[in-house]
């Protein structure tokens, strides 16, 4: 919101509400009269001198400032008459009306209209489809006291069509990414944004998409969204199996904590090597994803990059199996993220504690005998850093993508030409079905004072996770000191790099505990690792 006492009295204050700025002026006259003489002396000397324009404006910017204090602090009724919008040739009106209405609707008193107007200018810059948004507070007819007018002034953006490009890395898989993006704002005046992505990885994954989002669609205060992609991933060198997958997404809820959307893609598992383990083998060929995910998010970290403070929780279900087809996929999966952030008091030191879990099963008939999908299930690993992302049990720093838990040895390639010698051709990372992570960080300021104003800070971290099977009557095997033996931990400390889109680290990991077909190093490692 724009409040302006200084340059535009009429813009900022009601006429009929606001009493006027003379009568806030206190007025002393003294008549102290001695003789006829002496009062025409006193009136001579008294005689005001005339004013500068200087100094009356000087005098009117003193009192507009006195009355626009004493109407942020005292209570004066007003409501809303009427709402003006100005510079929308695009937009159209009900979009903007249907985003401040409300607001204004509930405001009773000048206090609540000043508040209201600044929520009423984060939203529509919300929407991203303006370059500016000015709020101005006008009186209302003079025939009806007690109302202000509100004034919407928007600037629409002059290029509606935007442009990204850039490679990216993933060092925990040793892949690059060239990716690429257009998206085109406000197309139809709904506040509509229209989008196409490109994304090809040298050794991991490919995707093409494009998609649409209505920041609410009539009177459903919700954003919608669609997106349809088509994703390649390259899985070979981990569990021998490439996924492609072509696929529908509807965002279908997304209020405050909770968000609803639905997933239905055809995905097909292929094996062009011919080495993968059974259970990999198990789930090639074709299979129908439909499944309905609802997320519950609570973030009240200082910061999701650096938190020195508050705590975040994140859970999410997922229900595969809607559609009905038999070739559907029947599944039930839970995840949850705690993270809690304790500040120590010196050096803008904090202690971030967190846990992860994870569980996936199939339903339907027979699904205790039944496997759960190969894709959905957990896999641990890499060197994303737990503290600041909440995406499930899934990082252990100081081993590879996919390189811990349950594992299968590949297919035994015989080699004719080497009188019959066996080819041992390694092992396939096949995930589990129960997945838990938990790590302690403690994070402080390094002493030189270049680092502290760049960011730049230190941090001492232990982790832990455990990966195992549930399904094909593998629960009945389960017990609490299987739970403890399966535990993998590592600790270390580092260096990192705060920057506004990611936080780098650089980090000195030690490997303390690993079971035999993990794949974990002690050693200094990058990482890179984004809250988005």
């Amino acid at each position: 919101m724009e409040a302006q006492p200084e340059s535009d009295p009429h813009s900022t204050q009601p006429d009929s509400p606001n009493p006027d700025p003379e009568d806030f002026e206190e007025i002393e006259e003294n008549d102290d009269v001695d003789d006829d003489d002496d009062f025409e002396d006193d009136e001579e000397e008294e005689e005001p001198e005339p004013m500068t324009p200087k100094a009356r404006a000087q005098m009117d910017q003193a009192k507009m400032e006195s009355l626009f204090s004493r109407l942020s602090t005292e209570r004066v009724p007003v409501r809303v008459h009427d709402v003006i919008i100005k510079g929308n040739t695009r937009t159209k009106d009900a979009l903007i009306e249907a985003e401040v209405e409300a607001i204004f609707k509930d405001a009773t008193s000048f206090q609540q209209l000043l508040q209201a107007a600044s929520v009423a200018n984060m939203r529509l810059q919300r929407l991203d489809v303006f370059d500016s948004v000015n709020i101005t507070l006008d009186a209302g007819p003079p025939e009806l006291p007690g109302t202000a007018n509100v004034v919407i002034e928007v600037s629409e953006a002059k290029n509606p069509l935007t442009g990204d490009l850039g490679v990216f890395s993933k060092p925990e898989a040793r892949s690059w990414s060239l990716e690429g993006s257009l998206k085109l704002k406000n197309l139809l005046g709904y506040g509509d944004q229209w989008d196409g992505s490109v994304a090809y990885g040298w050794g991991q994954a490919s995707e093409i998409s494009t998609g649409v989002s209505l920041p609410r669609f009539k009177a459903f205060p919700s954003p919608l969204s669609a997106r349809i992609s088509l994703l390649s991933q390259d899985w070979l060198k981990f569990s021998s199996y490439k996924e492609q997958a072509l696929g529908l997404s509807l965002g279908l809820l997304s209020i405050g904590k909770h968000d609803l959307s639905y997933n239905l893609s055809w995905r097909m598992l292929t094996d062009p090597s011919q080495m993968s383990s059974y259970t990999v083998r198990r789930h090639l060929g074709h299979s129908l994803f439909s499944a309905l995910k609802y997320a519950f998010k609570v973030d009240r970290r200082d910061s999701p990059m650096r938190p020195t403070r508050g705590h975040a929780f994140v859970s999410t279900t997922q229900i595969g199996g809607l559609f009905p087809d038999i070739r559907s996929l029947r599944f039930i999966r839970q995840e949850f993220d705690l993270r809690y952030a304790i500040p120590l008091g010196f050096y803008r030191s904090a202690l971030n504690l967190g846990i992860s879990g994870g569980v996936i099963f199939p339903w339907g008939g027979g699904f205790l005998n039944t496997p759960s999908y190969l894709p959905e299930r957990f896999f641990m690993g890499g060197n994303s850093s737990p503290v600041c992302s909440l995406r499930g049990p899934t990082s252990v720093l100081g081993f590879k993508a996919r390189g811990l838990g349950p594992a299968e040895p590949r297919r035994v390639v015989r080699d004719n030409a080497n009188d019959g010698n066996s080819d041992d051709s390694g092992m396939d990372n096949i995930g589990g079905d129960l997945a838990l992570t938990a790590f302690a960080d403690l994070s402080f300021d390094l002493p030189l004072r270049v680092f502290r104003e760049a960011g730049i800070h230190g941090h001492v971290f232990a982790c832990a996770g455990s990966l195992n099977k549930l399904t094909e009557n593998a629960y009945k095997e389960f017990s609490l000191q299987k739970l403890k033996d399966s535990f993998r931990s590592s600790a270390g400390f580092g260096i990192i790099v705060p920057t506004k889109l990611f936080r780098m680290e650089v980090n000195y990991c030690y490997i303390l505990k690993q079971h035999e077909h993990d794949r974990g190093k002690t050693g200094v490692q990058f990482s890179f690792s984004s809250p988005l």
